[in-house]
């Protein structure tokens, strides 16, 4: 395994550190990331296919309903 040292801000390093536990390295933590990016990726486009004008008419009426309940 190769070892390289980087410069982190103080704030980075204690953000790393707080996440950080007996079981996980700082390199674990950071690898942990690209992981997460990856997972939050299969949600790309999942809204493409909404009629957005009709979803507004449609919360526009909810909010006019709402409203005259509370008068």
């Amino acid at each position: 395994m190769t070892s390289i040292n980087i410069s982190v801000k103080k704030e980075a390093y204690d953000f790393l550190k707080d996440m950080k536990t007996k079981d996980k390295s700082f390199s674990d933590i950071i690898l942990s990331f690209k992981k997460e990016q990856s997972s939050v990726m299969r949600f790309f486009g999942a809204l493409k296919g909404i009629d957005w004008k009709e979803k507004e008419k449609s919360m526009k009426s909810l909010r006019e309903s709402f409203n005259k309940r509370l008068q």
